[in-house]
């Protein structure tokens, strides 16, 4: 069902106007002419066609695929962008107010996307300027590769390749390079690139309904940037298998849309449509260069990643592939000051990244004297089945973390502690020196921030951490009761301190300050170490259940209404609990067996 679209705009006929007044207000190179609302022009603020002694470059059309064209107005770029009303073409008295602007002796490229508007409209200003004696040239860039083969006059779409064109022109330019040639550099340019896009969504026009066209789990392969149908509608497919279907589709040999062969320099631009999130693009550059490099035979010069050429709030992207030489590696490496042409992505690039190798740890312990014991002590025999105890207690848990956690937080608690415990399960039969306890509390830690993302994760890693290094001062063959509490304790005030929790604050430091309060109070009071253990677990489990009456003060629950987080305990105070009352009831059950 179709619905009004949100948009944060006022006047749905204003949205061109006022987009391009805080494009000029954000980069100070940039200007527009003052013939508000027919004429939308920005140009650069330092050319005057007075003044201006190097060819101009002018790319527009319809506005929504910003920051198409207006963003890549710069030195280095265009000297001018056109922008007519969304998705419709500029008209012809805003093309010329925009040639006479910028246009100086040397005259102008016009650089036209594929579009019959266009092309009537940027052709008509072109001819009404040379009859004013202006010197100017036509590109037109069809780059669609999705279509088959045209056999009308319509031609190939003009797509997002047409901002490489835009590049290397605009460089071609800032090198001094006559009309003619720049015109020629553009054409190569041109005809070097293909470029198809894949939707996952179509766009929203402001104050228009949203179309419903592509329904659940659907795609739509060749999608138009103004939402025209593209070749086909398909199921949804993982991002590696649509990336390879597309580069296949623009490197035919059928179609020969452009002549790239195994063994040619590439230029790989992968391009948000407007919705999309930067690191779904970055997953689809990452599948599309080794790919290009292993299937296609291809070598990956240089990747531009990110919004170029949108279709407004349309999800998906389009994959463009330019074949490279020295010239065009050199007009796209040229300096610009175009706000939106990427950074950081100039110069030869290896043609495998190799991950740069993990710096040592400083430990004062070397790794030789880590690892399981061949035989254990008491004390380590102890350790390990508490430990075991503990972890698969976690384990159990997974499910009700879970679900108690998607009333009060993200839903992955469960999972995450699951991943813990798995992880010191299985890291425990290899690497632990258990006869060590202070080195055994520092391993979990190491299982414990190898695999536990989030906030849980880093604090019982400091967790650990405080415990080894209370511990580390003790004696490594039989550390007391009393020890033990202590490291408790140090522990409780690390995470308390890192991460701002205390008592009351609904978290799992209201299942371990009390536990440790009676876990002090019961072995000073001279009871047997064993019973005070499970006095203080008994405390634990009280102390997570009485999260139930607790409003949250930390994490994730602080936006949950306290309705919601009266109907369950903390998950994170549950499994604090969950883990320590296993490892009383082990310490117990190995100290009434012996």
């Amino acid at each position: 069902m179709a619905f009004q679209g949100k948009k944060l705009i006022s006047d749905p006929n204003d949205v061109v106007t006022e987009f391009i007044e805080g494009l000029v207000e954000t980069y100070p190179g940039l200007q527009f002419l003052d013939g508000f609302p027919q004429v939308k022009v920005v140009l650069r603020a330092d050319v005057s066609s007075a003044t201006y002694n190097k060819v101009a470059v002018i790319s527009g059309g319809g506005s929504g695929h910003e920051p198409a064209h207006a963003g890549f107005v710069g030195e280095g770029m265009l000297t001018a962008a056109i922008c007519g009303d969304v998705f419709a073409s500029p008209p012809v008295d805003s093309i010329l107010a925009g040639i006479r602007a910028v246009t100086g002796p040397m005259g102008c490229l016009l650089i036209v996307t594929n579009y019959t508007g266009d092309r009537l409209n940027f052709g008509l200003a072109a001819e009404q300027a040379k009859s004013e004696g202006y010197k100017v040239e036509i590109v037109i860039v069809g780059d669609d590769c999705a279509l088959p083969p045209p056999r009308g006059i319509a031609g190939r779409r003009g797509l997002a390749g047409t901002i490489l064109v835009n590049k290397i022109a605009g460089a071609a330019a800032a090198a001094g390079l006559s009309l003619a040639d720049v015109a020629a550099e553009a054409k190569r340019a041109s005809e070097m690139v293909g470029t198809m896009g894949v939707a996952l969504s179509v766009c929203t026009l402001p104050g228009q309904v949203t179309s419903d066209r592509l329904g659940p789990g659907k795609m739509e392969l060749g999608l138009g940037i103004h939402g025209e149908p593209g070749a086909a509608v398909a199921d949804l497919q993982p991002v590696d298998v649509v990336v390879s279907h597309v580069l296949k589709q623009i490197l035919s040999t059928e179609t020969n849309y452009v002549p790239i062969t195994r063994g040619n320099r590439v230029v790989l631009m992968i391009n948000g449509l407007g919705a999309t999130p930067v690191m779904e693009l970055m997953i689809a550059a990452g599948k599309a260069v080794p790919n290009l490099q292993l299937e296609h035979g291809l070598a990956v010069e240089r990747v531009y990643t990110g919004s170029f050429m949108t279709s407004l709030d349309m999800a998906g992207f389009s994959i463009s592939i330019m074949k490279a030489d020295e010239v065009i590696l050199k007009y796209l490496d040229a300096t610009t000051k175009a706000p939106h042409w990427p950074v950081g992505v100039d110069g030869n690039r290896p043609p495998a990244k190799i991950p740069v190798p993990m710096p040592p740890s400083h430990s004062t312990k070397s790794d030789e004297s880590l690892g399981r014991p061949l035989q254990l002590s008491q004390q380590g025999h102890v350790l390990e089945v508490t430990i075991e105890a503990a972890a698969e207690a976690v384990v159990n848990l997974r499910d009700r973390l879970n679900e108690w956690d998607s009333k009060v937080g993200d839903g992955d608690c469960g999972s995450t502690m699951y991943r813990g415990a798995t992880a010191i399960l299985e890291d425990k039969k290899k690497y632990y020196p258990l006869n060590d306890a202070a080195e055994t509390v520092n391993e979990i830690g190491a299982s414990i921030r190898r695999v536990m993302g989030g906030t849980s994760g880093i604090l019982y890693h400091i967790f650990c951490k405080a415990a080894y290094a209370k511990l580390k001062a003790s004696s490594k063959s039989g550390i007391t009761s009393k020890q033990w509490a202590e490291a408790l304790e140090a522990s409780i005030a690390a995470v308390s301190k890192y991460g701002g929790a205390t008592a009351g604050y609904r978290t799992m430091l209201d299942t371990l300050i009390p536990a440790a309060a009676v876990l002090q109070e019961r072995l000073s009071a001279g009871i047997d170490p064993s019973t005070a253990f499970i006095l203080s677990s008994e405390a634990a489990i009280a102390g997570a259940e009485s999260t139930k009456h607790m409003q949250a003060q930390a994490g994730r629950s602080t936006y949950i209404s306290p309705e919601i987080l009266a109907s369950v305990p903390d998950p994170g105070a549950m499994a604090a609990a969950a883990w320590y009352r296993a490892a009383a009831l082990a310490v117990k059950d190995m100290y009434q067996a012996s």
